[in-house]
């Protein structure tokens, strides 16, 4: 124990000075930065992207823009292509910022009553240092987006599109912020002076009007009702009267068999429900159910045993909505859930720490992310590496963005080689908006996946349907590890 002298610092630098390694390590970071320095050339050119298993139609790469809304992205990339297969299209996208519009309203409802039922606590308390910590964030989990749909259901993107504050959310979240925090002194204030129960939910529900207008400033209202136009495949699914050809059909006067087969085959069909509401389009559109699935993490550690479910206290952003819910399971029952969702046609959300040895800005190499791709510990020639479990142990990793696989390379024994995985950040970034992830980076960062049931073997469904979840801290290592909030 003891402070370091100016004697030693200058010890130091003669040091590293006469190693000629240092030198050139110097050189290299300083004018390009660590991650292009530490590119390992021979093995970044050995990932290829390609796969034995891959989703056949992934629709156009969708992009977040500067907001925290990853796992909703991940969610509607899921369920799209249940919506794709039905109307038998290529692409398809649901309107982020309607579903933006309704998790801000659902959490400043849920946040204004953790404030009333916190009142009593003092100004230091931890709670409710949390709850006003967090307010508005973007973050949130793949349940939270199936709750969503459950409860205000989906639009087409072009009913509700984008707009400034949806593309780059700061600034909105700020002004909600505060608003709400206007909202908590106000109320903490009125308690003090003896106000009653009914006049605080008052004060409440006034409070909920202003949300409702700030957020149709800043995204615009969402609809009630809308009309439902869109271009359809021959094989769609839906009412038959609701559909018509749109003329003129493609059809020749003279053709041989081949040709009127192919000419059926691009007829195109106009599909119009006109009317409808946001559950409607859901219900008849959307042919999954949101209840449906199944979130496991692998989170290593004594401190976290298998098996485990867990339950983040102060972490539900809808009121009534359902509780979160994370099973501990390990890498392979992860793996292999998702490998048979993926061949079954059915794509997966999952989240990782995506930053962690990712060389996103490489021109050559911008979508790969591997363990072995960057050579830290060669470059500053001091050891790196930590073990997944340590890592979660020291807050070193955490659940830090959602994305989705669409496919998966298997070696002989069916095990994953690589993940094709489909982010949400245009198609202009990474590989053609697409990450090739090695199983190894998977292992190593990655720690959740959301599956259909029907792809969850028997004993782990009866866990995750019996298990009594146990309940953390939203500060707790469980929590960081999770990515609460990120």
């Amino acid at each position: 124990m003891g402070s370091i002298d100016t004697g030693w610092a200058r010890e130091q630098g003669a040091a590293f000075g006469a190693e000629r390694a240092n030198r050139v390590a110097r050189n290299a970071v300083t004018s390009m930065n660590v991650m292009a320095a530490a590119r390992d050339y021979t093995r970044m050119r050995t990932y290829h992207d390609t796969y034995g298993v891959s989703i056949k139609r992934t629709g156009e790469v969708t992009n977040q823009r500067q907001s925290g809304r990853c796992w909703m992205f991940s969610a509607f990339n899921v369920a799209r292509a249940a919506t794709m297969n039905l109307l038998d299209v290529d692409s398809f996208e649901f309107s982020q910022a309607f579903g933006m519009f309704y998790d801000k309203l659902e959490k400043a409802n849920a946040m204004l009553d953790h404030v009333i039922a916190l009142v009593d606590r003092p100004d230091n308390d931890r709670e409710l240092d949390h709850v006003l910590e967090w307010g508005m964030s973007d973050g949130g989990y793949y349940f939270e987006a199936m709750d969503l749909i459950a409860k205000w259901g989906l639009v087409p993107k072009d009913v509700m599109p984008e707009t400034a504050c949806t593309k780059s959310s700061a600034e909105m979240d700020a002004q909600l912020d505060r608003l709400l925090r206007r909202a908590a002194a106000d109320i903490r204030r009125a308690h003090r002076a003896g106000a009653s129960a009914d006049e605080l939910a008052a004060k409440k529900d006034a409070y909920m009007a202003d949300v409702y207008r700030m957020l149709s400033v800043c995204l615009g209202e969402p609809p009630a009702t809308f009309d439902l136009e869109v271009k359809v495949g021959k094989k769609a699914k839906v009412d038959a009267a609701k559909l018509t050809p749109i003329l003129p059909e493609d059809a020749p006067e003279k053709a041989d068999d081949a040709d009127a087969k192919e000419a059926e085959k691009d007829t195109r069909m106009l599909l119009r429900d006109l009317g409808i509401t946001p559950r409607e389009f859901a219900e008849r559109y959307v042919p999954f159910d949101p209840n449906d699935y199944v979130q496991l993490v692998c989170m290593p550690g004594a401190s976290r045993p298998w098996k485990t479910a867990w339950h983040v206290l102060l972490e539900e952003p809808m009121v009534g909505g359902t509780p979160n819910r994370f099973l501990n399971m390990s890498q392979e029952v992860l793996e292999q859930a998702a490998i048979a969702s993926l061949k079954a046609g059915v794509p997966v959300g999952m989240d990782a720490d995506v930053m962690q040895e990712f060389p996103r800005h490489i021109e050559d190499f911008p979508g790969v992310l591997a363990t072995d791709g960057l050579d830290l510990e060669g470059l500053f020639g001091i050891g790196l590496k930590m073990s997944r479990e340590d890592m979660l142990d020291v807050r070193e990793t955490s659940l830090t963005h959602a994305m989705t696989f669409q496919g998966v390379e298997l070696d002989d024994a069916g095990k994953p080689v690589a993940w094709r995985v489909e982010n949400s950040w245009g198609k202009d970034s990474c590989k053609d908006g697409y990450l090739y992830m090695s199983a190894d980076w998977f292992r190593t960062y990655g720690g959740a996946v959301t599956v259909m049931r029907k792809f969850i073997p028997a004993d782990v469904l009866e866990l995750w349907d019996k298990a009594e979840a146990v309940d953390v801290e939203p500060w707790d290592g469980v929590a960081a590890g999770l990515g609460v909030r990120s």
